[in-house]
């Protein structure tokens, strides 16, 4: 029976008709990062290659470096951007293999899932956890393709301003499993040459001091600032909060936010939010006055348990097709578009919010 729509279980391949039958049309128009200008394949297949070095090489002192240079920098790889794929854990009839993650990082479209700062906390500590334990797993185009997105994130961060310390852990993260597969696991295990390796922790390396001199400017402004509201106003929006680090950076601004984020009815919402009763009878926190302790509770519960994840959006997960989208709300109010092909009579009740550790699982088989 033919299909009335388009087929879901498509690879998604754009197919032409020639001569010769029907071939399929790969596309190489993305941009570079440094000069902007498309790849040339003539210029990739000749032997001339020393118009095609960007950025200034003079610390990189071979030709073998410099092609090296070349290739991890260049967005040769064609890149899907999709706003949902099908993960198959299997073959069928209609579709053999099986969906991996550098499949998933490659076809979804984080590029654009950055800018919307709803979505950045996530995508960031998506990243951090592949960089501590999936960047092995990751073919050599979902590498490329992973650096590429975090350059957009690291440099997100020095423009915007936004959240610097999440991204700095993400990169001690990666500095660190960098350096224990090159180091005590060995340089065989990495995918491409070691000299891509060596630009890419040079890299991270700059980014790591960017991010430690980064200063956010004080804005001047005539009209009313967070100190001029009252207190219970200020006090209320910290109970808003649901990072402890959040809350201490901000008692440092003034002595009267230095009193309201001591409070320690703040501190105990804090740890009801992050965790539940039967860890707290293990691990109690007493003061001298047999009262708890509910600050000094919650970095202890904090070593010993997982807190409770919290996101602007997310990634979703539709259970009656299996397929794994981004959801855009507006078109979802205004138009009642569920994000992708769905056969369910109602939609909105198979899709699942997914946590980035429950991205991770949905690809281990």
């Amino acid at each position: 029976m033919p299909f009335l729509g388009k087929d879901w279980r498509s690879p998604g391949l754009s197919w032409t008709k020639t001569e010769q039958g029907w071939k399929s049309t790969v596309f190489y128009g993305h941009e570079l990062e440094d000069n902007n200008r498309e790849i040339d394949l003539t210029e990739l297949c000749s032997d001339n290659k020393e118009n095609l070095f960007v950025g200034d090489l003079c610390e990189l002192t071979t030709t073998k470096r410099k092609k090296d240079f070349y290739n991890n920098n260049t967005k040769s790889q064609f890149i899907f951007s999709d706003k949902w794929i099908y993960v198959h854990r299997g073959s069928t009839k209609e579709r053999h293999g099986y969906c991996t993650l550098g499949e998933a990082l490659n076809r979804l479209d984080f590029s654009s899932a950055i800018q919307d700062l709803r979505r950045f906390n996530y995508v960031a500590k998506l990243f951090q956890l592949i960089a501590r334990y999936q960047l092995r797993s990751l073919s050599g185009a979902a590498q490329k393709n992973y650096f590429n997105i975090l350059e957009k994130i690291v440099r997100k961060v020095l423009e915007d301003h936004y959240n610097p310390r999440l991204v700095k852990e993400l990169l001690q993260d990666l500095s660190m499993t960098l350096h224990n597969l090159t180091v005590h696991v060995g340089r065989s295990v990495l995918v491409g040459n070691i000299n891509i390796w060596l630009c890419r922790l040079e890299n991270i390396i700059k980014w790591q001091q960017q991010l430690n001199s980064l200063q956010i400017p004080k804005q001047m402004s005539n009209g009313m600032s967070f100190n001029d509201l009252p207190i219970y106003m200020q006090n209320h929006i910290l109970y808003k909060f649901s990072d402890a680090y959040d809350i201490i950076n901000l008692g440092k601004a003034t002595p009267t936010l230095h009193i309201l984020s001591e409070d320690p009815m703040l501190w105990k919402r804090l740890c009801h939010f992050h965790f539940s009763d039967k860890q707290f009878c293990r691990n109690l926190v007493l003061t001298t006055s047999d009262n708890v302790d509910w600050k000094l509770m919650y970095f202890t519960l904090q070593k010993h348990y997982p807190m409770k994840e919290q996101y602007g959006d997310t990634l979703h997960f539709c259970k009656h097709c299996s397929i794994l989208l981004w959801k855009d709300r507006h078109l979802a109010l205004l138009f009642k578009d569920c994000g992708h092909p769905c056969t369910a009579n109602d939609p909105d009740s198979c899709l699942m919010p997914i946590s980035p550790q429950h991205f991770i699982d949905l690809f281990k088989f």
